[in-house]
């Protein structure tokens, strides 16, 4: 209050009476002028804040710090003048800073509740209460506080009558009533909406528009309505104008006219400069002249499948914005021009289209510093090269190399130098603004749909990154987009190529094990307390007692059994280190659907689907059966000595938003990821795996902390072949740019038709769902605008990995919580 006058009262409550009863809509709210202000916790926090503010801060900073009877010498002798008034300035600042990021009080005002019983009453008109009324009641209380009651009385709804058009142009009405009728969204029966009336005159002018009336718009259209003696009806008379040409003292009405398209000119390097400048270069091409004032340097296939406006056709104005679009996706233009000439004695249109390059060569660079659990320090230098117009097709080729070196945890060791981390990429990527296949696809695929190919190289070599390896990678993709909202994505070729140089060191990485494999070796007396099963004799420490020891308890040279609990875990652990120190070969294709509903960046309620499907090695398998390949001592056929992966994966994924008003959102995502493997392979590429956990994913436990179902396990890097995810969040405003968020995230990852035999990893129908994990907690983001910093702090809410009956809530504190980072929201 302490910003509240003596003779005004603080609004605490609005509340709206639709028919006496209470309306507490997303839309009927947005209609009220004046709300009480937000409150944190039940705490007007942003009041609070504005209140600290001073509202004569400029004569208070005067008064002080300008004052001749008070100089301030000494302020003044130990700054300078510019920063004694910086000094000044920075108050100010400080104090408007308040000002902005608090909320002044809700004072009431009526007037502004004269305004929203008004608006109210117009929303209630616009949807068929021709008859609504409202009022508003204000109780004032003795501490100056306010709340506001609005009664909404709607009466009858009215219903929509007969339905006549009138339409002057003969051409207009018989493509009404050929087209047009049938998809009407005002019908005989309906309530009375204004918004369909209104949806209803934008479906007629963009279908009129595209079907050659060039002069064409909305305002040629309006509806007549009579409501007069009907019992609450409403006969709806819809009429449509001759074009209207305006002279300088004159309004003439004539019929519309469809017109055709004459010409199709293409500037292929136009720029201001050359407006007075001399055509050097022409060629027609299928109907179109494509003009150049330089030598022209594209096919003209490549311009002209860009442009979806053609000769002798009619004018539509969705081949504009078809061609804007598709100009736009090529990246070797910017600033895409069209424009339309009437020829008024033949009713013809000639289409000038103006193109202005980008420039043909484009340098990139990047450098980024970071650290791990891996490396304590490591920076990476990447650069790249963007050649546009490469073979003179509007094809893009990116050309780029990545250069990181880094100190490891060990690098502090007198033996090992510095920076002992290094990699070294390069990529070539060609992006080709066509289906690159020796066959026409325009049938089944048009052009409208963007069509696109991807082809790309990569090679990637790391040195004392995990177990040092090698990857080789090749990709053919194309891409295309039905509508809007889909997105379609063939992968018809991905080779990858993963070599393993150093897996002598895996237990140097998977330490977890290591120590595992320790304990049990000490424990039946394989070696002495405080001895490690790695040779100090050799250079930096083999490992080879520990692979040893492996062998001997799996072949029976123990005291151990297959029936031991120790004796599994070491089976475990050998499964999983020649698992994950076999070379891979992955030679697959995918397919990916994407449905987006999201209208823009803006909407918050809307829905998202994923689904993708991936086959791999198949058409291998199929030719070392048909030239009759020999197969390996695992009975495995290989290619260039590795066995090639094969399997099958599906993913879903589901994502929807529901948007509940005042700067609240609710969203859910639902997962399910498969990957079987059969024929050539009985395990998941680990690469190609799943894993959970981390900040966009199971919150309460870091990435690969999680599963493989029920099973305690000690390894790194825990990772499965099936997976299910469940995850809701309810996100509000905070304060300013300050938004919260309270999250449960669900699920776990599982092993099922692959080599794993411990049962407590493994899925083994419904009985296995008792071994969801669950986790909740809340999280504070901030919103940069163009993206959003995010903290998420989770809690372990159920445990799989504990015992039945001892899973809820255990580790449920700060203490044993899981704080994650994340940039943009996780789903």
């Amino acid at each position: 209050m302490k910003r509240v006058k003596k003779n005004e009262h603080l609004l605490t409550s609005n509340t709206v009476l639709v028919n006496d009863k209470k309306n507490n809509s997303e839309t009927v709210n947005n209609l009220i002028y004046q709300k009480p202000n937000g409150k944190l916790l039940g705490i007007p926090l942003r009041v609070h804040i504005y209140n600290l503010a001073r509202p004569n801060i400029d004569s208070i900073l005067n008064a002080k710090y300008r004052n001749p009877e008070d100089p301030k010498e000494g302020l003044k002798n130990f700054l300078s003048i510019k920063q004694y008034e910086a000094l000044i300035r920075s108050k100010k600042n400080f104090n408007s800073w308040l000002k902005k990021t608090g909320e002044a009080p809700a004072v009431y005002k009526e007037n502004r509740a004269e305004r929203t019983a008004l608006e109210l009453k117009k929303y209630y008109f616009s949807k068929g209460w021709f008859n609504v009324k409202t009022s508003f009641e204000t109780e004032k209380d003795s501490n100056q506080r306010a709340k506001v009651t609005y009664k909404v009385e709607t009466g009858d709804p009215y219903f929509l009558d007969s339905i006549h058009t009138i339409i002057k142009t003969p051409i207009v009405d018989s493509l009404y009533q050929s087209k047009l009728k049938k998809g009407s969204l005002i019908a005989k029966g309906q309530q009375y909406d204004e918004d369909n009336y209104t949806a209803e005159r934008d479906r007629i002018t963009t279908e009129l528009r595209n079907s050659g009336l060039y002069h064409f718009g909305q305002d040629y259209i309006t509806f007549d309505l009579d409501t007069i003696n009907t019992n609450k009806k409403v006969k709806t008379d819809l009429l449509i104008a001759q074009r209207a040409i305006r002279t300088e003292d004159s309004v003439a009405h004539v019929p519309f006219k469809i017109y055709k398209i004459k010409d199709v000119n293409i500037y292929t390097d136009y720029k201001n400069a050359y407006q007075d400048s001399t055509i050097t270069d022409s060629v027609q091409y299928k109907n179109f002249n494509l003009y150049s004032y330089e030598k022209l340097k594209y096919r003209p296939k490549a311009i002209t499948d860009a442009v979806f406006i053609n000769k002798d056709q009619v004018f539509r104005d969705i081949d504009r914005t078809r061609t804007y679009r598709y100009l736009s996706e090529l990246q070797a233009f910017r600033y895409p021009r069209i424009t339309y000439i009437e020829n008024e004695s033949d009713t013809t249109l000639t289409a000038n289209v103006y193109l202005v390059p980008r420039k043909k060569f484009e340098l990139t660079t990047s450098f980024e510093v970071s650290q791990s659990n891996i490396q304590t320090v490591g920076f990476a230098f990447s650069s790249g090269l963007l050649i546009r117009n490469i073979f003179r097709g509007a094809e893009t080729l990116e050309i780029s190399a990545l250069g990181a070196i880094g100190s490891s945890k060990n690098a502090s060791d007198s033996k090992d130098q510095f920076f002992d981390i290094n990699e070294l990429g390069g990529n070539l990527r060609l992006n080709i603004p066509r289906f690159f296949l020796p066959f026409k696809t325009e049938k089944i695929i048009p052009k409208y749909m963007s069509p696109s190919t991807r082809i790309s190289l990569n090679a990637t070599s790391q040195r004392n990154i995990g177990l040092d390896k090698q990857t080789f990678t090749g990709t053919l993709n194309y891409n295309w987009n039905p509508t809007t909202k889909v997105t379609n994505n063939l992968d018809l070729f991905n080779v990858q190529f993963v070599k393993n140089l150093n897996t002598a060191n895996y237990f140097g990485v998977y330490t977890n094990s290591f120590e595992s494999l320790n304990d049990i070796a000490i424990s039946i007396g394989a070696i002495e307390d405080g001895e490690i099963l790695k040779d100090p004799e050799s250079e930096g420490g083999s490992f080879s007692p520990a692979d040893e020891f492996i062998n001997d308890v799996v072949s029976g040279n123990t005291s151990l059994t297959p029936s031991d609990e120790d004796y599994i875990t070491v089976n475990n652990i050998k499964q999983r280190k020649d698992r994950l120190t076999e070379d891979n070969l992955i030679f697959s294709s995918s397919f990916n659907f994407v449905k987006n509903r999201r209208e823009n960046i803006f909407d918050n309620d809307f829905s998202i689907v994923r689904l993708r499907l991936e086959l791999a090695g198949n058409l291998l398998s199929n030719l070392s059966k048909v030239f009759d390949l020999n197969k390996n001592a695992d009975d495995k056929y290989e290619v260039f000595g590795v066995p090639f992966s094969q399997y099958v994966k599906a993913e879903i994924d589901y994502v929807k938003h529901w948007d509940l008003g005042r700067k609240n959102e609710f969203a859910i995502r639902t997962y399910f990821g498969i990957a079987i493997p059969y024929g050539n392979s009985n395990s998941i590429p680990f690469a190609k795996s799943f894993f959970a956990g981390g900040p966009n994913d199971i919150r309460a436990w870091t990435a690969y902390n999680l599963g493989p179902g029920s099973s305690l396990s000690t390894n790194e890097f825990n990772e499965a072949n099936m997976k299910i995810t469940l995850s809701a969040e309810q996100r509000f405003n905070l304060l300013g740019r300050f938004n919260g968020a309270f999250f449960v995230d669900a699920g776990n990852i599982w092993n099922v038709f692959d080599n794993v035999e411990d049962e407590r990893a493994t899925f083994n129908g419904f009985d296995s769902l008792k071994d969801i994990a669950v986790g909740s907690g809340f999280g504070i983001r901030y919103d940069f605008s163009f993206f959003v910093l995010r903290g998420d702090i989770g809690f372990k809410t159920y445990d799989p990995s504990r015992p039945l009956g001892n899973r809820w809530f255990k580790d449920y504190n700060f203490s044993n919580a899981v704080y994650n980072i994340g940039v943009n929201y996780p789903f």
